[in-house]
């Protein structure tokens, strides 16, 4: 180090003189370093929770709709997770993929994306592949919730616009019941 070096130099954190060790040096001790590194840390922390209630405010209706859907249908297959198909007679123990059938399709009557009396787990093929098969859902679901639910859930129609604070709670309200009913699930061998 040069004779310029030698000068003493305030410390960043406390404003206190010292001799640096080196010429990159800004602290005066490991006390005042370790200061620095969790302010450091703080303000990183504050920089990404900034950046993640800006993402959220840019998410449009749809997408916050598509994550409360997401949510929903993972509570229906937990929630039915010891039953079969609800549309066809493939059992609970069926190795396939399991979807979560709407009776009452979306685009019919929007009001019922999220009512679980109008969702059932159902298979791929049946959800896919027959739309629902509809007929035997119903029959199900007359076994299930009743005649007088299912003839309420068929007279629904029209349009209804979520808002946002809505889709987010629909959101955190399913993953948490999913989260209870995934941590009570029996361990499978």
């Amino acid at each position: 180090m040069t004779d310029a070096a030698l000068e003493l130099r305030p410390c960043t954190v406390c404003g206190q003189a010292f001799p640096p060790r080196s010429e990159t040096a800004l602290v005066c001790s490991p006390r005042c370093a370790i200061k620095t590194v969790r302010d450091d840390k703080k303000a990183r922390a504050a920089d990404r929770r900034a950046t993640r209630l800006a993402l959220l405010a840019l998410k449009s209706n749809a997408q916050w709709a598509r994550e409360a859907q997401t949510e929903v249908n993972r509570y229906v297959r937990l929630r039915d997770a010891h039953l079969g198909c609800a549309s066809c007679d493939k059992p609970a123990t069926w190795k396939g993929q399991w979807h979560a059938s709407h009776f009452i399709a979306v685009g019919d009557a929007p009001a019922l994306r999220f009512n679980t009396w109008n969702i059932a787990k159902s298979c791929s093929p049946c959800n896919h592949h027959k739309s629902g098969n509809l007929l035997a859902l119903e029959v199900t679901l007359r076994q299930r919730i009743g005649d007088e639910r299912v003839e309420w859930l068929k007279r629904q129609r029209g349009r209804h616009a979520f808002t946002v604070e809505y889709l987010r709670r629909i959101r955190w309200v399913f993953a948490r019941r999913a989260n209870r009913l995934e941590a009570n699930r029996p361990v499978e061998k």
